[in-house]
């Protein structure tokens, strides 16, 4: 049922993005196709298991990699088409330049070329005016005029022309034309904002709603805050609570509860400690792409629960990006390395299993995963058609660490999957994505208690998106969106159990 419900769900998806491309033309045609070929490797692996057909490891990977090549190849005539449509902008903005200064010298033949930035300040100031009509009356929120006169004066023709400025919170909005590339247009404007104004003000390229890009320029005392002393705390008793927690869980996998016979701690000792070993893993790969990327992050805040012991981390970022790359490649770090552990595990596990083996599992547990039942099936073979199959406690550590790093990996709020879909597809729709991820968890809980804990802990903690980079415009390029959807891929068939009759027809059970 849930696996006919995301189909459906993602065919739908897919005709409303059509609806919206078709009217800008073959721009937007590409750009659905590339939505299409992001999605069409979800669509034939999980439509296929549905009808019974399901396909090996090596053709998982074909999928994967046809589809990442498609992706590409789509990106570059795309990028192609841009430069084209960039170019012909950047010509009709030339050819009303050189009209308006032919007019303007016939009217006033002292009056310079280009509009200087006095005349630009009075024009935006007078079309700015019901916006400050509107804006709030507490005049401590307000940008000061001479602070606003000093920003607008460091825009021009060459790199972001400024039509009208609106104040919004301690800072300003300019909207105007952007000339030039965004990231040296940025950079330009920012060096001159930080040379006239001793470096107060933070700039942020975005898009309005119409998807027209503005500058925004805030006060640097609203940057993200390091945490207190308090919250460092919390960070200490939560690992703590989780550490105590996954020997619960590790526990109830070896067929006891520490609650009733904590004597028996010694013997869940080393399950626990594996599962915090890929934990410790996952946010060290955080914390190494952060350090490279010059990013800070607060300290993780373990999350404890008693049926698989965490659910992972929460961890803030308390830099202001510079790009939706740089945010990509910190959010899918830590995935990457604690999902890699335990998939090593998991394999390894697999191997190292035969008869006799230390643990004995009811072959319903591979059911649970398409994933784990696929690679169980391709490495254990007939041992999956008994009522009980002997493995190796590898099989277990590194099943846990999967489904602790899917289910951060889940697009929604500032989890490290939700991160991923703002970085590659944009803040609409990662909103989009986070509604739709609760939604289907709220679905889910109807069969497994888990899932509504988890929806219940990203409406209430997670559900916000991440602070926009202060370039949010340049998009990361197409192997990081390849990147980040086989991260998806994995996150799907790592979470998505298969139906009695699918396993049966696998020779699972």
């Amino acid at each position: 049922m849930v696996t006919l419900l995301l189909f459906l769900v993602a065919i739908a998806l897919l005709i409303w993005g059509f609806v919206r491309a078709r009217p800008l033309g073959k721009i937007g045609i590409l750009a659905w196709l590339q939505s299409v070929v992001l999605m069409l490797p979800w669509l034939l692996f999980f439509g296929s298991f549905t009808l019974g057909i399901y396909f090996n490891l090596v053709g998982v990977l074909l999928l994967v990699v046809s589809s990442a090549g498609i992706y590409i190849y789509l990106g570059r005539r795309l990028r192609a088409l841009g430069q084209d449509e960039l170019a012909m902008q950047k010509l009709k903005t030339a050819m009303a330049a050189s009209d308006l200064a032919a007019d303007d010298q016939g009217h006033d033949n002292s009056a310079p070329a280009t509009m200087s930035s006095s005349s630009a300040t009075a024009d935006a100031d007078s079309a700015a005016a019901p916006a400050k009509i509107n804006a709030t009356e507490d005049e401590a929120l307000r940008l000061p005029a001479e602070d606003q006169t000093l920003l607008e004066g460091i825009f021009g023709v060459d790199t972001f022309f400024r039509t009208e400025t609106v104040p919004y919170d301690q800072g300003a909005i300019f909207k105007g034309n952007l000339r030039g590339e965004p990231d040296e247009a940025l950079a330009q404007l920012t060096a001159l904002a930080d040379d006239r104004l001793d470096q107060r003000y933070r700039l942020f390229l975005v898009a309005d709603p119409k998807g027209k890009p503005v500058i925004v320029a805030l006060p640097k005392s609203s940057d993200p805050k390091p945490l207190s002393a308090f919250q460092k705390g919390a960070a200490v008793l939560l690992a703590i609570a989780t550490f105590l927690t996954c020997l619960e869980a590790s526990g109830i996998l070896l067929g006891f509860d520490l609650l009733t016979a904590p004597e028996k701690w010694p013997a869940a000792l080393p399950f626990a400690l594996g599962t915090m070993a890929i934990l410790i893993t996952h946010e060290a790969g955080h914390w190494l792409m952060a350090q490279r990327r010059d990013v800070k992050l607060s300290w993780p805040f373990l999350i404890p629960t008693w049926e698989i012991g965490s659910f992972g981390a929460l961890t803030r970022i308390e830099s202001v990006l510079p790009s939706r790359s740089v945010l990509f490649d910190v959010a899918l770090a830590g995935p990457a390395a604690g999902g890699l552990l335990s998939f090593v595990l998991l394999i390894l596990g697999f191997v190292l299993s035969h008869p006799g083996s230390e643990f004995q599992l009811p072959v319903a547990f591979f059911q649970g995963s398409a994933l784990v039942g696929t690679l169980a099936k391709v490495i254990l073979g007939s041992a999956l058609t008994e009522p009980l199959v002997d493995v190796h406690p590898f099989v277990l550590i590194g099943w846990l660490g999967l489904v602790i790093t899917a289910l951060n990996l889940l697009p929604a709020g500032q989890l490290d999957g939700g991160r991923i879909v703002q970085a590659i597809y944009g803040r609409k729709t990662a909103g989009r994505a986070t509604v739709i991820t609760v939604a289907l968890l709220a679905i889910a809980s109807l069969a497994n208690p888990l899932a509504l804990y988890w929806a219940v802990l990203i409406l209430f903690l997670q559900r916000q998106q991440e602070r926009p980079a202060t370039n949010e415009i340049t998009e990361p390029d197409d192997a990081r969106a390849a990147l980040g959807l086989l991260a998806l891929f994995l996150t799907l068939a790592t979470l998505l159990p298969l139906t009695p009759s699918l396993a049966g027809r696998l020779g699972i059970g």
